[in-house]
């Protein structure tokens, strides 16, 4: 558009500079058709005499036209010598002193004093005599209508280019804004297209005719990395789901093996080589789960039903769980079990980094939001980024941590279109919060 505004500028003063010189060049051809008329009416009445010399006889309508008081048209008759026959002007000179000889009709232009003559020059064949014919006009007398087109051209006329260049170029961009409207919608759709939004697609009916081939494109490519998700989600799934009867088999071998020093510490490592199968099951569930718009839970019965479950684990390490906050149901807009699952990663976070003798507290507030508060570490500021990323883990020589939990707990989150806070507890712990959307019952 930028680009087209500096063109119909541009075009507008090259558009002024043309009209004014066809303008110029309409008026000088009107000026030399009528000079040359001039001349032929003055030849009309040429004649021979007798004795060969020439006589110019001038109806009083031309001589009142060609007269010194009105001084607007002169004329001059030559013969082939150069010498002048017959001039209305007081000197009885030539109009123009040129070369005459050259054509048939020839038109000139002389300055004499401070005016300007501009006229023609007609070659006419009298008896066995052949006279050159010139009529001019004085410039500083043209005609007054057509002096006033050409002087008062910008002033009068030009300056209406403009505003006609203007409105055009209102119109085009009405037309540009109307027809790139397709492309900004699909701008719109695009931006929602993510890992939980994989099958949507960019329209192409009212796409412009020389972009479709370009959002075709874009379409197939979409289809492809859905395709990709597709095979990995279902590739994670298969897999998780595999390894789950040998570790079930293991499980049961252990509890026959003799030596219960090395069959419990076998199973420790077990219980998390299946924990983190759970996880990755959880993970390939939620890339292909979709929240029924429709669904609520009641956040607090679910907080209640997590530190029910997390609470015999807590008490093993010397952890107590506490559950604060609301005492009536609040409804939230979800899918309980997910949102369990969310609390419950949460929870069991918490439990593996606070301290002992110290308690996990879950705290139900009726605005929608559900916290676990811990007495660990806490996270540092560098590190609260990176902590969302699955497999990451500040200390990877440590046991029983899988670096799933947060992601898994954050995927829930943008599901359920809530939003995920963590706040640092003073003098140490951590605070993850989860604020879903409300509901009124």
């Amino acid at each position: 558009m930028i680009l087209h505004v500096v063109a119909v500028i541009i075009t507008s003063i090259f558009m002024s500079l043309a009209l004014s010189w066809l303008l110029n060049y309409a008026t000088d051809n009107i000026h030399n058709k009528a000079m040359e008329e001039q001349a032929v009416s003055v030849g009309e009445h040429l004649s021979a005499k007798a004795d060969g010399s020439l006589e110019l006889d001038l109806p009083l309508d031309l001589l009142g036209l060609y007269s010194q008081a009105y001084g607007r048209y002169s004329y001059a008759v030559i013969d082939n010598q150069g010498r002048v026959l017959f001039s209305s002007l007081k000197d009885q000179t030539a109009l123009f002193p040129a070369d005459t000889e050259s054509s048939d009709v020839e038109f000139l232009q002389h300055k004499r004093g401070d005016a300007t003559v501009s006229g023609a020059s007609v070659k006419k064949t009298v008896g066995d005599r052949t006279v050159w014919i010139q009529t001019g006009e004085d410039l500083a007398n043209r005609d007054v209508l057509i002096d006033d087109i050409v002087a008062d051209f910008y002033k009068n006329v030009g300056w209406i280019t403009l505003p006609i260049l203007l409105v055009l170029l209102i119109a085009d961009i009405a037309i540009f804004r109307r027809a790139l409207r397709p492309l900004w919608q699909a701008s719109e759709i695009a931006r929602n297209i993510g890992p939980t939004r994989t099958g949507l697609r960019l329209p192409t009916e009212e796409i412009p005719r020389e972009v479709r081939p370009l959002v075709s494109a874009v379409n197939q490519a979409l289809d492809r990395l859905e395709e990709g998700l597709r095979i990995q989600r279902d590739f994670t799934a298969d897999a998780a789901h595999e390894l789950r009867t040998p570790l079930s088999i293991l499980r049961t071998r252990l509890d026959i093996l003799k030596d219960e020093q090395t069959g419990q510490a076998l199973r420790q490592d077990v219980d998390g080589m299946a924990h983190i199968i759970s996880q990755l099951l959880d993970i390939a569930e939620l890339d292909a789960f979709v929240v029924d718009p429709s669904e609520k839970a009641d956040l607090r019965s679910v907080a209640a039903e997590v530190a029910e479950f997390v609470a015999p684990l807590a008490l093993a390490q010397g952890k107590d769980v506490a559950l604060l906050g609301a005492k009536e149901p609040v409804w939230v807009k979800g899918n309980p079990e997910m949102l369990s699952r969310a609390i419950r990663n949460l929870a069991e976070n918490a439990i593996n980094h606070t301290a002992p003798g110290t308690t996990v507290e879950f705290v139900v507030e009726e605005k929608g939001m559900v916290s676990v508060l811990d007495h660990g570490p806490g996270v540092a500021e560098g590190e609260r980024k990176l902590i969302f990323q699955r497999f990451w883990r500040r200390d990877r020589r440590k046991a029983g941590s899988t670096g799933l939990g947060l992601s898994i707990v954050q995927r829930i989150a943008e599901l359920h279109s809530a939003t995920i806070t963590l706040k640092t507890r003073h003098p140490t712990g951590a605070c993850f919060s989860l604020e879903f959307i409300p509901l009124n019952s």
